[in-house]
């Protein structure tokens, strides 16, 4: 089977680093990006099957950021998860058109099981 790639843009080094770590242990190719400025050029040029896209970042928002993936025609139908610890994370998540939703802390399960279950579909 093919290794899926999954790109994660988050501004928080250490989730970073940890996601990387986990989600390599899982299987997967991982891509971080910690600048979401760069993020829409990263997308455009490694074209990851899934984004794992923190909410609330510097610069450029998470809401920001899905708002152009969903208006970008090379890319609107890239799956998407929000990571966030904000209580209505679900809620703004689902308006931008999210794929899915886990609220952090965040347990790596619920992340797995996040991961396969868009990708099977």
């Amino acid at each position: 089977m093919e290794r899926k790639t999954i790109m994660i843009c988050d501004d928080d080094k250490g989730i970073l680093e940890m996601l990387e770590l986990f989600l390599e242990l899982e299987g997967f190719h991982v891509i971080c990006e910690i600048n979401s400025t760069n993020l829409i050029t990263q997308l455009n040029t490694h074209k990851p099957d899934l984004l794992l896209l923190d909410l609330w970042m510097p610069l450029l928002s998470g809401d920001q950021v899905l708002k152009i993936i969903r208006g970008t025609a090379e890319i609107k139908h890239l799956p998407v998860i929000v990571l966030s610890a904000s209580v209505d994370g679900n809620v703004i998540a689902k308006q931008l058109g999210a794929d899915g939703f886990i609220a952090k802390p965040f347990d790596l399960d619920d992340i797995t099981s996040g991961i396969t279950t868009i990708l099977s579909n």
